[in-house]
């Protein structure tokens, strides 16, 4: 979240940027409460000042009756604005936390997806002298998935990888942090379950009718829709020194999504699925290292993708499509002959303080002051997308696929093709 003094001191400036972000807040209302707020927290603190003085002074006193009914009417004061600030803090909050990061000056404006910006481009979209295919009629047809009883044990959008789609999954796990872990990336499996606070303090909703995230019920658990959820909450109210920073993470988890309302052509198949498994880049910076740590996870991206040998491109998201918690963002999206078009295969974001804040995760500087420090996310694999991506682009007239080079040393003996 901002901090409360920013937004007192730059209000138009906040609000103009929730509305270039298609974020509904009210702003207004919010420093209505805050005004309302900070002068109950003074009133509240005289109130009890003068209570523990007026206990003070019964202790010496020897007529206590006229202090007894003082301190009685200051009782009855605090009994009826304690609740008061109570309700006022509960919606205050909630304001302030509804409130969008800032935005950097160099994002594009625009209001939704169709806006973002190109600014990068590796290899153009393949020209087959067949009939291409998308993945899902490609993989059925080698005995690579099954939807038909993915739906049947667990529901829609869920389903079984099966034969060589198994080892290209795995190779795709081994190829990223094989990858990361020689440029100092700590690697991580993390737990599939986070608690509300800290899905909150990412920037999700884990409850209530908005929410694309499971919650289990009778509990405060949720399972995790990135492994961001688990390794921004990883240090969760700690204070890291300025001496160990940048933190470089990498971090294996499944992803588990409602995806409500994302049902339609072109989120058929691996698309859009309510379970896949996911590579996640995750960094703790200083301020002055944040940009400089987007664009080294960024251009990690690029170098996976360039080396899978797909043709995708990078996009600079426009304001309306950031959502909440992302000070800049860009997506790389591959080329895919069953959207015949681009998708989005990764994602990295800068969350600048945004998350450190509503999480309470500071670094202590060189000089003993105490900051929030920045938080950085970037997919390095989305297993189902970039599956999409190897499969689609790899097709062989005889509906064979080819595997990328990188990968082939994971694949059982070496295989270079996947046939019938």
């Amino acid at each position: 979240m901002l901090d409360i003094k920013f937004i007192r001191e730059n209000a138009e400036e906040v609000k103009k940027n929730c509305k270039l972000r298609n974020i509904g807040c009210d702003v207004d209302r919010l420093l209505e409460l805050d005004e309302k707020r900070r002068k109950m927290i003074t009133e509240i603190g005289e109130l009890k000042e003068e209570k523990n003085k007026i206990n003070d002074e019964i202790k010496s006193a020897s007529d206590k009756a006229a202090l007894v009914e003082k301190g009685k009417d200051v009782k009855t004061k605090l009994e009826k604005i304690e609740p008061e600030f109570l309700e006022t803090e509960k919606e205050w909050k909630k304001l302030l936390i509804a409130v969008p990061n800032m935005t950097h000056p160099d994002s594009p404006i625009g209001k939704d997806d169709s806006e973002n910006k190109e600014i990068e481009r590796y290899g153009e979209p393949p020209k087959f002298d067949f009939e291409p295919k998308g993945h899902e009629e490609l993989m059925i047809d080698l005995d690579l998935i099954d939807f038909e009883r993915g739906a049947k044990v667990t529901g829609a959008k869920f389903y079984f990888l099966k034969n060589e789609a198994v080892f290209l999954e795995q190779a795709l796990i081994n190829f990223a942090f094989e990858k990361l872990v020689k440029k100092g990336f700590v690697p991580f499996t993390t737990p599939d379950l986070a608690k509300d606070k800290v899905l909150l303090g990412i920037g999700y909703n884990p409850r209530g009718s908005e929410t694309q995230i499971y919650s289990v019920e009778n509990t405060d658990l949720n399972l995790v829709g990135t492994a961001e959820i688990t390794m921004g909450g990883y240090h969760m109210d700690e204070i890291i020194p300025e001496d160990k920073l940048p933190l470089r993470y990498v971090a294996l988890s499944h992803c588990y999504r409602t995806e409500a309302g994302s049902y339609g052509r072109h989120s058929a198949g691996l698309y859009r699925v309510h379970q896949f498994t996911k590579v996640e880049m995750f960094a703790y910076t200083t301020p002055e290292e944040s940009e400089k740590m987007h664009m080294e996870i960024k251009n990690i991206e690029v170098e996976i993708f360039k080396e899978l040998g797909v043709p995708f491109r990078v996009v600079d998201i426009c304001t309306g499509d950031l959502g909440g918690p992302a000070y800049r963002k860009y997506d790389l999206e591959a080329w895919m002959t069953s959207r015949d078009g681009w998708g989005e295969v990764t994602s990295t974001s800068d969350t600048t303080t945004y998350q450190a804040r509503r999480l309470n995760v500071k670094v202590k500087c060189a000089d003993g002051t105490k900051e929030y420090l920045h938080m950085l996310n970037g997919t390095a694999v989305a297993i189902s997308r970039a599956l999409i991506a190897v499969i689609e682009n790899g097709q062989q007239a005889d509906g064979s696929i080819v595997v990328p080079e990188v990968l082939r040393k994971w694949m059982p003996e070496g295989m270079g093709v996947i046939k019938k």
